[in-house]
């Protein structure tokens, strides 16, 4: 688009404005001859605006006073005469409206710019607008400036009380990332941040975070026996697909795999001739090689053989993969006596492994934990081989803790058959 800017200088009045023809293409300029640095811009759209244009800060900028009709051309010399005052002591009229409008961010929109620079996961981006919208709703259009540590403080305790403690510190750890994540990030021309502090950080100082016991439950091995009879019954369930959900519910607890990842798990995840499964969508961000012991290999060769979809753990509704089977979870728990959820499937796995004195470095790297502040296992390369024969001892304690015959029976009665 082309620009016309006119060298004349005159008295800028409202006969002139009016006098003076739009445009055909791009924007011309009228410049007032008795204060230098106020102008008027108009554009082929017909828009007239006052402006002051000056060096600031090395640069030639220009500031939007008002539009002509909202103000007389006398109204908008004066505010022209105040804004070159300001900037002839050293002040950044521009900076400082910059400012005034990063102040009047809101949690919502701070939330918005987080979720663009931030790689989220879809469950973590739908947790946390659900945060947004309940947690925080009646906080969504304030601006995060005038949000302080007495109103945390506050709404961490009414959260507490309403909707439980968990629940209140979940709430909180998410505020304080968003918090971190806004305080770098809004800074004006100078550098100055919109905010001075993390508000949350009153919950740690004052030691108001709610402290509940965390999750400790397993299967016990002497509660293994039952469990897996009561698992295994499932398969004469005749709804739905029992055999889907046995084999899902072992699969779990005989490779420590969290439920999300064992339900999503495709046929191009699972390598059956190099016997092993390679996850790459992890909590961790790191892929997960996996090695699978020869008790899955076995499972999952008879689930290859008649799968209906691209899921090893196949289900009728619309994702195509199994979604968490509660109902059939609540009949496991029902039948044995054993009360669980799907992630103490995990901890029984890890607790069995260390059971089983597998080196931490394996186990780490079983379940795809990081190792925090360990040099050297920066420098250790576990490869699948080296972690196959911990995954197969891990395999066959459970086999022989659930009472199920050891592999080479099974392999041998496979033969016979």
């Amino acid at each position: 688009m082309s620009t016309k800017r006119s060298n004349r200088s005159v008295n800028l009045t409202k006969t002139v404005v009016d006098k003076t023809p739009t445009p055909a293409t791009g924007q011309a300029f009228i410049r007032d001859s008795k204060l230098p640095g106020f102008g008027m811009r108009i554009t082929s759209g017909g828009a007239r605006t006052f402006i002051v244009e000056k060096r600031i800060d090395g640069r030639v900028r220009r500031i939007k006073i008002g539009r002509f009709g909202e103000l007389t051309c006398e109204q908008a010399r004066k505010e022209a005469q105040r804004l070159l005052g300001r900037i002839a002591v050293g002040e950044n009229p521009i900076a400082e409206r910059e400012r005034e409008r990063m102040a009047g961010t809101t949690l919502e929109a701070a939330f918005a710019d987080f979720c663009k620079r931030r790689e989220l996961k879809e469950k973590t981006l739908y947790d946390y607008r659900r945060l947004i919208e309940v947690a925080f709703q009646a906080w969504r259009e304030r601006p995060i400036s005038q949000i302080g540590k007495r109103e945390v403080l506050d709404l961490h305790r009414r959260l507490g009380e309403e909707r439980g403690e968990a629940y209140a510190n979940l709430a909180m750890r998410f505020l304080r990332s968003l918090f971190n994540f806004a305080i770098p990030y809004y800074e004006d021309a100078w550098g100055r941040p919109l905010l001075s502090a993390n508000p949350v950080a009153v919950l740690s100082q004052t030691r108001a975070w709610f402290h509940g016991e965390r999750r400790q439950t397993i299967i016990k091995p002497h509660q293994l026996p039952g469990w897996r009879m009561a698992v295994e019954r499932l398969r004469g369930d005749g709804r739905g697909d029992p055999d889907t959900i046995a084999d899902y519910l072992l699969f779990l607890l005989y490779t420590g795999l969290r439920k999300e990842k064992g339900a999503r798990l495709t046929w191009a995840d699972v390598d059956l001739n190099d016997r092993s499964l390679k996850i790459t969508d992890t909590k961790n961000r790191e892929a997960h090689l996996l090695p699978l012991p020869a008790q899955l290999v076995r499972m999952l060769k008879m689930r290859r053989a008649v799968a209906p979809n691209v899921f090893v753990f196949w289900g009728s509704g619309k994702t195509g993969h199994l979604i968490e089977p509660k109902r059939q979870v609540a009949k496991v728990v029902e039948s044995s006596g054993v009360h669980f959820t799907l992630h103490d499937l995990r901890r029984t796995f890890i607790t069995v492994a260390e059971s089983l004195d597998v080196t931490p470095y394996a186990l780490k790297r079983l379940v795809n934990h990081k190792m925090k502040n360990d040099v050297t296992a920066g420098y250790i390369v576990a490869s699948v081989e080296r972690l196959r024969e911990p995954m197969q001892r891990i395999a066959d304690f459970l086999d022989k803790a659930t009472h199920v015959v050891a592999s080479a029976e099974v392999v041998a009665l496979d033969r016979r058959a």
